[in-house]
């Protein structure tokens, strides 16, 4: 029978009041949202880079620098390897995109390729395609000198590794900034899209993404000079590092010359936070259990040496030990300013870039053609609410009402979703809410008809007709809209960009608009009946 309990009444009005207080907070600008009580909603739909501008940039990951250091770091193992199994050998060194060096005894070439060999770990195997799984380098001897390069498979396993660490480092620091729903994709082997809704200055972006953070820690060596090292007197393992600070009498520093040995790397970071320290901006720092341990080793056996900060191959800071630090935290102080102590923060917080990122392409996305998008997507939304209103009234008369009602309702829902779930409105989506507008008509059509149908063929009464047309509807109307729904379910599991973002709001809208066919509908149908009692059915 059209009867309606209480609970099921109360449920759907505090279904639709929730939703209307929801979707309110679209109706108001955003910094006035911001200053409401935390306990209203605050929630609203952010404008895809097509709705409302914002930059473009397309990176390129620089993988020779990632072949070089690589090999560098193998260059570095392989001379510890041979030095611990007594091999001699002389012109070890990174050359032509291969390790090479030279043994002084032919006769130790066995022995020295099970000890390089052991060096060159097998790949990981891909279980999805089943490929992987070869040497990192292959190895080869001519004579007296070997050499090592980077295999085929080796080097596509290293470039996946970093560009997928590249996504996510350049995630992380985009979300940081307080931007919403950026588009970062990979393009190709080697390359990265990324979109920023609202964000008007592109510079900053690559000043953000121009750094790879790299942050370690070496002793600074005070008993060898530049001039020795540049000149090739000074003893193995030291390097030179630009500085662009002072020392500890204030007289500036141009180069400090450091142990190549990495004390600590950033790796142990697990928070960074901007403060001031005498007034002075700075950047505290906190190390995990083992950093924590470290550090506390590193300064309990070096103080009163120089202990430098290395970020991106410069020292920021080069600190005196003054006792041992055991607190698993620190300072980094220099010539920060406040802008410059919050980005160096965000940086050390967000992770290393393992390579440096090219921007190879730069658009800047004004708000114009996004405020025309607009323009042109509301007034093809009224238009077809109001041609679809008219229709429905003049159609179906008393019913058609109830049914434009549930459309208003529809909508306003499918705002307050948008808006809890924080989701990119894009030229796409206001098409997929357009596309739900229909559907949701539709489902009250079937309805009708199916009422229409009992009253007059099957010689039902009012509500006979009414409870019958609801049933039989029911299962067309859902059958109908989860096979929809199922093609959005794909749609956002294999598109990207536009596609899932059209792939969202129509589920959203197939969701909202069974529900209010099926229920708000319902409760009208059944309001109206209960007041008027008519003998016959206005259809």
């Amino acid at each position: 029978m059209l009867r309606n309990s209480p609970a099921f009444t109360g449920f759907v009005l505090a279904v639709c009041l929730l939703g209307l207080v929801l979707s309110l907070p679209n109706l108001f600008a955003r910094d006035t949202v911001a200053s409401w009580p935390g306990w209203l909603p605050q929630g609203q739909i952010n404008l895809g880079l097509d709705l409302q501008g914002g930059s473009h940039l397309l990176l390129e990951v620089d993988i020779d620098e990632v072949v070089r250091d690589r090999l560098e770091t193998l260059v570095s193992d392989v001379r510890v390897a041979l030095r611990s199994n007594r091999i001699r050998y002389r012109g070890l060194g990174q050359r032509g995109g291969s390790v090479v060096f030279q043994l002084v005894d032919e006769a130790d070439a066995g022995r020295a390729l099970e000890v390089v060999d052991e060096l060159n770990p097998r790949g990981t195997v891909n279980p999805l395609t089943g490929m992987g799984g070869g040497r990192q380098y292959e190895i080869s001897v001519d004579g007296s000198q070997v050499s090592l390069i980077l295999s085929e498979s080796g080097r596509d396993q290293l470039i996946n590794s970093v560009v997928e660490q590249s996504l996510e480092v350049v995630r992380r620091r985009i979300d940081e900034l307080g931007t919403r729903e950026p588009v970062i994709q990979r393009q190709g082997e080697d390359r990265i899209l990324l979109q920023v809704p609202g964000e008007r200055d592109p510079d900053a972006l690559k000043r953000l993404l121009g750094q790879t953070a790299r942050l370690t820690f070496h002793m600074v060596d005070l008993t060898t000079s530049p001039a020795e090292v540049a000149g090739g007197t000074a003893p193995a393992g030291v390097f030179i590092v630009p500085a662009s600070e002072t020392d500890e009498q204030g007289n500036p520093v141009t180069e400090w010359v450091l142990n190549r040995r990495v004390e600590l790397s950033g790796e142990n970071l697990v928070d960074a936070q901007p403060s001031f320290q005498d007034n002075q901006p700075v950047v505290s720092f906190r190390f995990d259990t083992t950093g924590a341990r470290k550090f506390a080793s590193i300064t309990t056996e070096n103080v009163g040496r120089l202990f430098a900060i290395v970020l991106d191959e410069e020292v920021i800071s080069a600190p005196r030990i003054q006792e041992p630090i055991t607190g698993g935290s620190g300072v980094i102080t220099g010539t920060f300013t406040t802008e410059s102590a919050n980005e160096l923060a965000l940086l050390l917080r967000a992770g290393a870039l393992p390579a440096p990122l090219v921007v190879l392409e730069e658009r800047t996305v004004g708000p114009d053609l996004g405020a025309d998008s607009v323009a042109a997507g509301e007034i093809a939304g009224v238009i077809g609410l109001i041609l679809v209103a008219v229709f429905m009234i003049a159609y179906y008369g008393v019913f058609g009402v109830m049914a434009v009602t549930a459309l208003f309702v529809n909508l306003i829902l499918i705002a307050a979703a948008l808006s809890t779930i924080g989701a990119t409105l894009t030229l796409p989506g206001i098409a997929g809410i357009v596309l739900t507008v229909g559907m949701a008509v539709d489902a009250n059509v079937l309805i009708f008809e199916r009422i229409r149908e009992e009253a007059t063929t099957g010689g039902r009464g009012p509500i006979g007709a009414i409870d019958a047309g609801f049933k039989g509807a029911t299962r067309t109307i859902v059958d109908a809209n989860v096979t929809t729904l199922i093609a959005a379910v794909l749609l956002f599991q294999f598109g990207s960009g536009p596609v899932k973002g059209f792939a969202v709001t129509l589920a959203i809208g197939i969701l909202s608009s069974m529900f209010t066919a099926i229920t708000v509908t319902r409760l009208l149908l059944s309001l109206w009946y209960q007041r008027t009692r008519p003998k016959a059915l206005p259809l």
